[in-house]
């Protein structure tokens, strides 16, 4: 039976000095996730970045790019809330002016719904708000054996519109088009490359590409893109290059304790040199982190690895 007793393999980090957050200095302009206390430790991320959050089911990467989102547009909705979920990060800090969601399998009324059952209502209001919906399921779909009227799309992606979508060349195509029609400081979530590395007739090479192009569209944007891939979906090789392709990585895992039945959740920097570079390395440990309905996902704590 689970139970709330103390977990002996969590190891809390002991400094002899008080930690000082990373300077930001060099001009480079910086973008909080809205997570609490990581940014601090952090400084943010480097605007621009394509982050790719990744992990095993259920492990927090799902959680942390809707936790963000909304944390983020809180600054527009209700400042005082998202000031509190920012703590003592100072910045100065760079915004997204809202969120896009490109999702290949999902519709807007299930990602909606599926954050309504999970969160306070907040959560699900303000990322609505503040939603711009890129619904590939239609070109995801096609060739399958999913029936059409399953993915149908009511508009366009990123329109307003009620007009039929257009054909494409399959879901890799629609991505990318879908991407060359972002302008400005967005938070961009790719839900998911999961569903495109495991997609019949999609070249792992050609995601790749993908990949490597997204990075360097992204610079132009100034915000941040986060790509969802669940750990172990594809060939090692392959699951390498993915890393390799993208400007950050954010490790999700489940911590088991050979004295408990508790397992936790935990989240590790396995790559992102801006960072990295900037954290004392007592401060480059496993990040312990929670989710629950009325703040998300948060760190509680770290530790060595």
């Amino acid at each position: 039976m689970a139970t709330d007793s103390p977990r002996p393999f969590v190891i809390p980090v002991r400094s002899s000095r008080p930690f000082r957050p990373p300077e930001l200095s060099g001009g480079v302009a910086r973008v909080p996730t809205g997570v609490p206390d990581f940014d601090y430790l952090t400084g943010g991320l480097p605007a621009g970045s394509v982050v790719l959050l990744f992990g095993t089911a259920g492990a927090g990467h799902q959680e942390f790019a809707l936790t963000s989102a909304v944390h983020l547009m809180l600054r527009w909705d209700d400042p005082r809330l998202h000031r509190f979920f920012l703590g003592q990060a100072k910045g100065p800090f760079s915004y997204p002016q809202s969120v896009i969601y490109l999702s290949t399998s999902r519709s807007r009324e299930q990602m909606i719904g599926e954050m309504r059952g999970a969160f306070d209502g907040v959560y699900s209001t303000v990322l609505d708000r503040h939603l711009i919906f890129g619904d590939l399921s239609s070109a995801y779909f096609a060739d399958t054996v999913v029936p059409a009227s399953w993915s149908s799309v009511p508009r366009p992606l990123l329109a307003a519109t009620t007009a039929p979508a257009p054909p494409t060349e399959g879901p890799l195509r629609a991505l990318a088009d879908a991407i060359d029609g972002i302008e400005g400081n967005q938070l961009v979530i790719l839900d998911s490359l999961t569903d495109l590395l495991v997609r019949r007739g999609v070249e792992s090479s050609d995601v790749l590409a993908l990949l490597k192009g997204l990075r360097r569209r992204a610079k132009e944007w100034g915000g941040l893109v986060y790509v969802v891939l669940s750990e172990g979906v594809a060939p090692a090789p392959v699951e390498q290059a993915v890393l390799d392709s993208v400007d950050g990585v954010l490790h999700f895992s489940w911590l088991a304790s050979a004295t408990s039945s508790h397992r936790q959740r935990a989240m590790l920097i396995e790559k992102f040199m801006p960072v990295l570079a900037r954290l004392p390395v007592e401060h480059q440990g496993r990040f312990v982190i929670q989710v629950n309905s009325k703040s998300g996902l948060v760190t509680t704590q770290y530790e060595r690895v």
